[in-house]
């Protein structure tokens, strides 16, 4: 049974991996025995995780800004220059904008699409010779989308474009498992609720009571929970799934 959940030695390269879900992320992969490659916009933060990580497992740093052309080519190079194959790649990185519908600005709406939305197809398209690589006999590579159950549900803040991005990744998520499994490249992606993030602190301050009331589990996410769900979309126990969303979110999408 521990073989279908078995990680260990895999190539995971995490984006936004050096904070909130991303870091929760590297960590449980490291702790599984995978070799990670974490990148994020800031140089010192992800490098910082990566030694700290290092002491007990394999955590390289790769900072890049993926909401540029230039950070993406970036980061695919940096993924060449290692050689090798690249048996999962989690898409995370991500940002949000909030403001009323009536003065919503453009540049907040181009920020949220360009790191959500943008960014995970240019970068799947441009790594797909490195997971072409990885795949072998009864091993697909993997490629893991971060949503959120924004994208499920509409949010009960005025987070147009984080909500929009979100709702259009589970579909890119669906169309690009149609059009890579015949090439063995697996590709799903998680919902998460509320984590306790850099992200969501400002959020979970204002209506966290009300989350957590609406919440069927009555709780936050946590580390482990996250972290779970991603070992499984990356081990040999989900092989025969592609195409899907994963909510992980305590219930508040599903059973709310």
């Amino acid at each position: 049974m521990n073989s279908l959940f078995d990680v260990r030695d895999k190539v995971v390269l995490i984006t936004g991996g050096s904070r909130g879900i991303g870091e929760m992320l590297a960590r449980a992969f490291v702790d599984s025995g995978a070799v990670v490659l974490i990148s994020s916009r800031k140089a010192e933060a992800c490098q910082a995780l990566a030694d700290e990580l290092s002491a007990n497992g394999r955590c390289e740093s790769l900072p890049f800004d993926l909401s540029t052309t230039a950070g993406i080519d970036g980061l695919v190079a940096a993924i060449d220059r290692r050689g090798g194959g690249l048996d999962v790649l989690i898409n995370n990185a991500g940002a949000t904008w909030g403001a009323p519908l009536e003065s919503f600005p453009e540049s907040g709406w181009d920020k949220t699409f360009d790191l959500n939305l943008k960014a995970p197809f240019f970068l799947t398209q441009k790594l797909l010779p490195a997971l072409r690589r990885a795949v072998g006999a009864d091993r697909p590579a993997r490629v893991i989308n971060i949503a959120s159950i924004d994208g499920i549900a509409p949010p009960a803040f005025d987070s147009f474009a984080y909500s929009a991005s979100k709702a259009g990744m589970l579909m890119l998520t669906r169309h690009m498992a149609k059009a890579l499994a015949p090439e063995n490249i697996l590709v799903n992606a998680i919902a998460p609720g509320f984590f306790a993030t850099r992200m969501t602190d400002a959020t979970l301050e204002e209506i966290g009571e009300d989350v957590l009331r609406k919440t069927p589990l009555g709780r936050l996410g946590r580390p482990d929970d996250i972290g779970g769900v991603a070992i499984f979309l990356a081990s040999r126990s989900s092989a025969f799934l592609t195409g899907a969303t994963i909510p992980c979110d305590g219930g508040l999408s599903t059973a709310g």
